[in-house]
Parts: C-alpha cells; sequence; structure tokens
C-alpha cells in the first residue's frame, strides 16, 4: 500500500471527474470526450488506468470510444463517465452520470444519494453486504431498482479488480469485513422502477487486457504484445491507444489474433435487461480504524 501514490491518482480522478461534470457534452463525439478526459489525466502526470467509459443510456458500463468513433451525444442521453487513474498502478477510480434531461434528475440523485451513504458508512470491519444493504435501500426508497449483478470491487496495484466484490443489494450468508489501508470503490448502478435490474453482455467489445504473455511464435502479434505491456502492464487499453504505432486495420487483425490465442481478453459492454436507462456514481476509498479517506473526493 503507497498511501501517497493512492491520494495523488484521487486527487487527479476527482478533478478530471467534475471537469466532465461541469462540461456541455452534447453534440460532442464519444471520441472527442474519451481523448479529452484522457488528455486531461495525463496533463496533471496521471496516466488512465483504463479507457474512460462513456457508457450511453442502457449500456451501464464497458464502452469506450472506437478510433475515430462518430457517436454524438444527443439531448436526451444520460452518459456515464467512468474514470480510472493509476500513479505507478496505485488506482483511483471514481464515475459520474451526465445527463440534461430532467426526467432524468431523480436517478441521478438516487445513484449520488446512494454513495453517499454507502461512503459514510464504509469503516474497518464494516461489512460488505451492509453496504449493499445500505445501497438497495436508498435506492428503492427513491423508487428505483439497483443493478443486482454489478458491484464494487477492491484494488490492488495494477489490479482494478481485485477479488472482492461490494454488491449494490442486500447479500444473505457470509460477506467479508473492509480491511484498514485496502482501497475499495463503490459504485451503485441504478435503473428505472420498470428495468430488469440486471445487466447482459452485449456484442461490443472494445476493451481489452493482457491475459497472457506467452508468444505464440507470429512476429507482428508478439511484438504488439510487449508493446502493449510495455505501455500499460495488466491494466486495460482500448485499440484507440495503439493507432499511433499500427494502421487500425492491421492493429484490428493482430488484436483478434492474440484474443483467439487467449493473450488478450476482451470486456464486453454491459446492458440492462430490458433496455432501460442506468446511471452510476463511483468513490474510491480506504477505511481507517474510525474514519473513511474517501480519495475522490
Amino acid at each position: 500500500m503507497d498511501f501517497e501514490r493512492y491520494l495523488k491518482a484521487g486527487r487527479i480522478a476527482a478533478e478530471v471527474r467534475e471537469s466532465a461534470r461541469k462540461t456541455y457534452h452534447v453534440g460532442s463525439t464519444l471520441f472527442e470526450i474519451c481523448e479529452s478526459v484522457e488528455a486531461h489525466i495525463r496533463s496533471m502526470n496521471g496516466q488512465p488506468a483504463f479507457p474512460v467509459n462513456t457508457s450511453l443510456n442502457e449500456i451501464a458500463a464497458h464502452y469506450t470510444a472506437e478510433p475515430n468513433d462518430a457517436t454524438v451525444v444527443k439531448e436526451d442521453d444520460v452518459l456515464k463517465i467512468d474514470i480510472g487513474v493509476h500513479i505507478d498502478g496505485y488506482i483511483a477510480d471514481t464515475a459520474v452520470t451526465v445527463c440534461y434531461n430532467p426526467k432524468y434528475e431523480a436517478l441521478v440523485k438516487a445513484a449520488e444519494a446512494a454513495l453517499g451513504e454507502a461512503v459514510r458508512m464504509a469503516r474497518t470491519n464494516t461489512k460488505a453486504s451492509d453496504i449493499g444493504r445500505t445501497i438497495e435501500g436508498t435506492i428503492t426508497k427513491f423508487g428505483f431498482r439497483p443493478i443486482q449483478n454489478l458491484s464494487g470491487h477492491s484494488l490492488q496495484q495494477y489490479t482494478i479488480h481485485a477479488g472482492k466484490s461490494i454488491p449494490n443489494i442486500w447479500t444473505i450468508g457470509s460477506s467479508f469485513r473492509l480491511l484498514a489501508n485496502e482501497a475499495y470503490a463503490i459504485e451503485p448502478f441504478v435503473t428505472t422502477r420498470d428495468g430488469q435490474g440486471a445487466v447482459h453482455e452485449g456484442q461490443t467489445k472494445n476493451i481489452f487486457g493482457i491475459t497472457s504473455r506467452k508468444p505464440i511464435k507470429d512476429k507482428e502479434a508478439d511484438e504488439l504484445l510487449e508493446l502493449i505491456w510495455g505501455r500499460y502492464r495488466s491494466l486495460p487499453f482500448a485499440m484507440r491507444w495503439l493507432t499511433d504505432k499500427y494502421e487500425e486495420k492491421e492493429l484490428r487483425r493482430l488484436i483478434v489474433v492474440l484474443t483467439k490465442k487467449k493473450n488478450l481478453h476482451s470486456y464486453p459492454i454491459l446492458v440492462e435487461g430490458y433496455d432501460k436507462i442506468v446511471v452510476q456514481a463511483e468513490h474510491t476509498l480506504i477505511p481507517a480504524e474510525s474514519t473513511v479517506n474517501v480519495i475522490t473526493l
């Protein structure tokens, strides 16, 4: 645990998130938003811990812009901007939902309120299941539904999902307790009352990560694999991050080769079961004995 690096990553993530919250995104492409947010992170001497997620409407998570993505944000869109920042692999993870249609204001408030209540109770020895119960209870009071199969997660150096899950619903049975000086991301996802309250994997896959560095005896594919490791190690990456070295067509071919050989895995987009609107809010925190350090405030 390097607390100072976590704090630095958190300060950058918070500033970038608030800038994204205040920006008017209607008329911008998702490519422009992703590139702008990531450039802001780098300008503050941080690095993206994963490609900025710009998930619209019923897509809950894992959409990032394709190279030159022409998808434009419209006035009625609900845009979730999920930001990760790392300093030498120490990660701060935070998210905000941006929308301009008053119809969805209460939905966004429900996610923010659930996050606030969860953060307030998070201390050393707090049970993850109790956090889930608080999140679910807060969301249902607003008249909405939590996404039951998405959760918060523990964080470790160069590892975004480090094995422990913090549910967004009350789970019955054994549950781990938060540890002092361990980092956790808490992220309520909320959908409408008539939503399914669950997500499924969609067809789009435009975020990738290394599974194995074992050479496959394909010179071009192995060179790409080493470039990815040198730049991002085990952290997720986007195809558009590599177009400075490769033509898009060749890059797509090589990524398919490496995926088939199981050197790379993909992160499919996650879509609400009934195609209803999803919103998100997220902070990263590090519990202490009698307080909690919310590093992305």
